[in-house]
């Protein structure tokens, strides 16, 4: 595999390691890939030859960027660049690299949030086009249960001139597609989006691979001088309509033409010709596994109606299409999402060419949401009655029904509807006790207005805490305040994560609101890391050496750095106060202060505390070291006394953690559940903290559990044990 070794960097997740995915990455010619569809992609840039790879974090194609972060020794031998950038928008103009030079580019994000913010910079890059290949990785979150907002990538592409791609989820062909959409972006100059739905970064399987291509031009071949300067390269008036001609008359038609040749889409035959199904490429295997329903298809993909993939959604090649279309009974086209842009253009195809083959799409199958394989049947068996009934098994319309009489004999049974689980923060979230200091704080200065933002704690408009009247973007919550504070008798709190204040909202919401002498509450949130995208590192992440020397630490580490104090200081903030997330009643005193303060202009709270999941990937591999040895360890653990707890269940609703529960009653003379600590409790201390802080009852005690303990501590516990024993005797 050559030389591969494992190096942390800055962004990285140190803490998770992909070690075993690294030496994925460096597989040669003839061996065998197995994993994951997103590794599967990553391989494939490598492949291809690809000189710089940048990107922002957030799933589903986190790894992309993880691994390679990881894997820099490895990069640096091949030669290719990679940078974890501060957000989407500066990963998109990486690619600017490719639009002078041949060489290779790709960077990736989540979709279509990421794309919304890295939008200025693809326009630019669309109107000169590019020299060399540039791909843009796109994770296409859409359907039911997604991150974001329910839009497509498909309208970037149509409105801004890029090729757009949408593989069949199987590994080989996600790699030819990565291949050739490096390809296509040269032979066309347009720059290339390949959108990978949730499904096909995590389907698993193998194939073939090849060896790794070391970019011509790249960290260990460089430029020797720049690009001859070239106003035409440049998205500046007057040149932008030439550009505008030139995706017309030049790009789209050798994008089409490199399709064709290369048969990027698919046509698979099958024996009832008479009638024909369009799909995109990512919702093949949902479609393979709907006509095995109704035995038109067999495990292997082998299928009764013929079925034409769209690798390529962006630009449709006419030919093909007609040619698919022509002399059939009629042709269902299945595009998951809405506007139905595909549908929409095939139509027109069709008109124009004068082919009179009925199409059906949205006026059978649901318009929005994401294609499962019961919606797509319903939508094909509307489409059999109309042309061939004879072809509809009657397990089918049994299976449809029976779905729909088991949810409604489930309704039945239960008289009501299930409870909502809505998700909640990890045990032991450090923003929790935040949260619940602002509903107390909420009781002693009235309501205010809540300006929330993307990241764990938008977790905090769900129950108990039910707090955030607007999310309208990743860094975006001190800005979203700016109209409606000016206008509200109380001030208005913003809430902002450490990774989005990088991302966007030192510049979006601090400067503007300092620009503008506002008088605004900003509430940061430093738990060290982008807790919600995988906990990657970023710039206020605890130093490397601090971490290395720090496994044996149970503190937090998160106040080692200092960068954001230090940013905000710089930019002119002079009311600031830093506090400790645990401290209830500190920081609702601080809340209170900084709503009710004489002072005029920007109030910053910087609520400092790790994030659970890296403190525990921290600790833990020390605590079971020393229990290895036999050394002493001692933990802490919260509980509640029954015998004390009044029922009333305050704490619960204060709290909302997972390990805060209810149980029955033991006083078989009281019917109320009393509150307990279960099992997965790491000892955040919220519980006892919140009880101090809201003067609830003194129920909650704190208990040190000691393992292999020292000679003079088993003498005390068993000096103190017939003592308790007769206490509690007397006691009951």
């Amino acid at each position: 595999m050559g030389f591969l070794r494992q190096q942390s960097s800055k962004r990285s997740t140190v803490e998770i390691s992909f070690s075993q995915e690294i030496k994925s990455l460096a597989l040669g010619q003839g061996q065998t890939f197995h994993g994951e569809g997103i590794l599967a992609i990553t391989k494939a840039l490598l492949q291809s030859g690809v000189s710089y790879v940048g990107g922002y974090q957030g799933a589903p194609v986190s790894h992309l960027l993880d691994v390679m972060v990881q894997a820099k020794g490895y990069m640096d031998e091949l030669g290719v660049h990679v940078e974890a950038c501060s957000n989407e928008a500066s990963a998109a103009a990486m690619l600017g690299a490719s639009i002078h030079y041949p060489v290779r580019g790709a960077v990736t994000w989540k979709s279509i949030v990421g794309t919304n913010v890295a939008a200025d910079a693809l326009s630019y890059l669309a109107s000169p086009g590019v020299k060399g290949g540039a791909l843009i990785v796109v994770g296409e979150d859409y359907g039911e249960g997604a991150s974001v907002t329910q839009e497509r990538t498909h309208a970037y592409a149509l409105k801004s001139g890029m090729c757009l791609l949408d593989p069949r989820p199987d590994l080989a062909r996600m790699v030819d597609m990565v291949e050739h959409g490096f390809a296509m972006s040269e032979a066309s100059n347009m720059p290339v989006m390949l959108e990978l739905r949730i499904r096909a970064c995590h389907v698993r399987g193998s194939f073939v691979a090849r060896d790794n291509q070391s970019p011509r031009i790249s960290t260990r071949q460089l430029l020797e001088e720049p690009a001859a300067f070239d106003y035409m390269k440049l998205a500046h008036p007057p040149v932008t309509f030439p550009h505008e001609k030139l995706k017309v008359e030049q790009r789209l038609p050798a994008a089409r033409a490199y399709v064709r040749k290369h048969q990027l889409n698919e046509l698979f035959e099958g024996k009832h010709k008479d009638l024909g199904i369009v799909v995109q490429g990512g919702l093949y295997n949902t479609l393979i596994r709907t006509l095995q329903q109704f035995d038109l298809a067999d495990a292997f993909g082998a299928t009764d109606i013929p079925i034409l993939v769209l690798n390529v959604t962006y630009p449709l090649v006419p030919e093909e299409l007609t040619e698919f279309c022509l002399g059939k009974r009629a042709v269902l086209m299945m595009e998951e999402g809405q506007p139905e842009f595909i549908e929409q253009e095939l139509a027109t195809l069709l008109r124009r060419k004068d082919v009179q083959t009925p199409l059906h799409g949205k006026d059978l199958l649901a318009p929005a949401g994401e294609y499962t394989a019961e919606l797509m049947a319903n939508g094909l068996e509307k489409f059999l009655r109309l042309y061939r009934s004879e072809m509809l098994p009657a397990s089918v319309s049994g299976w449809l029904s029976g779905n729909r009489e088991r949810r409604a004999a489930i309704a039945q049974a239960l008289g009501q509807p299930l409870p909502a689980r809505p998700p909640g923060m990890c045990i032991g979230c450090p923003e929790r006790p935040v949260f619940a200091a602002l509903k107390l704080a909420k009781q002693q200065v009235g309501e205010v207005h809540v300006a929330a933002d993307i990241g764990c704690h938008a977790l905090a408009t769900f129950e108990p805490f039910s707090s955030g009247q607007t999310i309208l973007g990743y860094g975006m919550s001190l800005a979203s305040r700016a109209g409606v504070s000016p206008m509200m008798n109380r001030r208005v709190i913003s809430v902002m994560g450490d990774g989005g204040f990088w991302h966007n909202g030192m510049l979006t919401g601090v400067q503007s609101a300092l620009f503008n002498g506002d008088d605004a509450v900003l509430l940061i949130f430093k738990n060290g890391y982008t807790s919600a995208t995988g906990t990657q590192d970023i710039i206020s992440t605890p130093d490397e050496d601090v971490k290395a020397h720090a496994s044996n630490k149970q503190e937090s580490l998160v106040h080692t750095n200092k960068t954001i104090e230090n940013a905000l200081q710089g930019l002119g903030v002079k009311w600031m106060r830093t506090v400790t997330t645990y401290e209830v009643d500190k920081v609702r005193k601080t809340l209170v202060e900084a709503l009710t303060s004489d002072f005029s202009g920007l109030k910053v709270i910087i609520a400092e505390g790790e994030c659970q999941l890296e403190r525990q990937r921290r600790i833990k591999p020390w605590l079971a070291s020393l229990l290895k040895q036999g050394r002493r360890v001692e933990r802490v653990k919260y509980g509640v006394d029954e015998d004390v707890c009044t029922g009333d269940h305050a704490c619960i609703r204060l709290s909302g953690c997972p390990t805060l529960t209810l149980k029955d009653n033991p006083d078989p003379l009281k019917v109320d559940p009393v509150a307990t600590v279960v099992d997965g409790c790491v000892g955040c201390g919220l519980c006892g903290a919140n009880a101090h802080a809201a003067t609830l009852c003194p129920s909650f005690y704190r208990a040190e559990v000691v393992q292999n303990p020292r000679w003079h501590e088993r003498l005390l516990a068993r000096l103190r044990r017939p003592l308790v024993q007769k206490l509690q005797s007397i006691a009951s």
